[in-house]
Formats: C-alpha cells, sequence, structure tokens
C-alpha cells in the first residue's frame, strides 16, 4: 500500500533510511531527507509491506508542471524484490502524469540505482562522482514525455 506521508511516519521513515547507509545514502543525506520531510511533506508518500512502514518516494511537479521529479525513494533492504520499487515508480509517473503540460520526469539517483530507472524508460544525462558522499556518484537520468502521453 502507498498512501501520503503524515506526520506520525517520519520517525520510521527515518529509521528506515537510515538502514541503507552507507550502501546507499550518505550519513548527512539524513538531514537532507528532514528537511525534505519538513518543506515538501505533500510531495511525499508512505510505502507499507503488511501494514509495516517500509520505504517512501517523493513526486512532484515543477517548472509550470513541465518538469517531474521523483526523490527519495527507499526501502527497508529486508523488504527488496517484493516489487515495491516499481509499484512506488508507477504510482509517482500516474500522479506527474496527470498534468498535462508535462515533458519530462528528472530522477537523482547513484550508480547502484540507476540501472533501476532504465527499466522504466529513464535514460542517463549526466554523471557527478562523489556527489552525494564519498562513492556515491550522482546519476542524474530523465525520461522524456510528447504531449499526448
Amino acid at each position: 500500500m502507498i498512501r501520503p506521508y503524515k506526520l506520525k511516519d517520519k520517525k520510521e521513515l527515518i529509521d528506515v533510511f537510515k538502514q541503507n547507509i552507507p550502501t546507499y545514502f550518505d550519513l548527512k543525506e539524513v538531514k537532507d531527507f528532514q528537511d525534505y520531510l519538513q518543506k515538501y511533506s505533500a510531495s511525499y508518500y508512505t510505502i507499507f509491506y503488511k501494514k509495516k512502514i517500509v520505504g517512501g518516494v517523493g513526486c512532484y511537479l515543477e517548472g509550470k508542471n513541465r518538469i517531474g521529479r521523483i526523490t527519495w525513494i527507499f526501502f527497508h533492504p529486508k523488504y527488496t524484490g517484493l516489487g515495491l520499487g516499481k509499484k512506488a515508480i508507477e504510482h509517482s509517473l500516474s500522479i506527474l502524469k496527470l498534468s498535462s503540460e508535462l515533458e519530462k520526469v528528472v530522477v537523482t539517483t547513484s550508480q547502484l540505482a540507476y540501472k533501476f530507472f532504465e527499466k522504466f524508460g529513464f535514460v542517463l544525462e549526466k554523471i557527478e562522482k562523489d556527489y552525494w558522499g564519498l562513492g556515491l556518484d550522482l546519476y542524474l537520468m530523465e525520461l522524456s514525455f510528447n504531449n499526448n502521453s
């Protein structure tokens, strides 16, 4: 189940997020994630598996609704391989596609997860070494749409 984020989810989400350090996230990103939840909670979704919080994903529109972003997607390591990531991306894309002006969706990820996004048609546009932290490179990816998508 995926539902809009609620303040009561914060502690569990941060605990799940921390389970992904240092493999997928740098320690300094905990504060960045907390700031995102504080400022942009309306654009975040909590992901459940068997009534337990196991991850989250953010998605929002910018640029007069022409550019969508999918951000802060993560899962507890014990719950990978269950298709939850696919459901999170499909959920996010369905929300973003509500904008008839949508031209593209942007994801910033790392060398550890970019292949996952390629499965949905995202194309690698740029790499920056050690962007997120030592050994965690930025992979900027885009999925383009025409106005009839």
